[in-house]
């Protein structure tokens, strides 16, 4: 996957998104869990979810089909399955810099010391 060609070359490699979202939306929108094994296991390969807090208003980008009363029952999804499989994430909150600083924070224990964020 590109995930896995970018890491060859990167020590942190951030994804939009993975295989998982799409087995979630796949799983509330309609109804069909066919696609959580494999996205779990892929899922495994990371070092870390980062799981955006629900405190930015929600904008449509001209993409989705979804709308703002999807972001609770998906949000309440991804926990129960990063909880119940033992993955590991962290939320990220706050809003502009705030947010960028929650992110790095979470990602810091994953960097070699050379390559820490600057403290804020």
């Amino acid at each position: 996957t590109l995930i896995n060609a970018a890491a060859q070359k990167h020590a942190v490699v951030v994804c939009d998104t993975t295989p998982l979202m799409t087995a979630v939306y796949s799983a509330h929108i309609f109804n069909d869990d066919r696609l959580l094994a494999a996205a779990l296991a892929q899922q495994r390969g990371y070092a870390i979810t980062l799981l955006t807090a629900l405190d930015v208003v929600w904008q449509a980008d001209g993409l989705q089909r979804d709308g703002p009363l999807t972001r609770q029952p998906v949000d309440n999804l991804l926990r129960t399955l990063l909880s119940q499989h033992g993955l590991p994430w962290a939320l990220v909150s706050g809003q502009g810099t705030r947010r960028l600083a929650s992110a790095l924070a979470a990602l810091a224990p994953l960097l070699p010391p050379s390559r820490q964020p600057p403290a804020p």
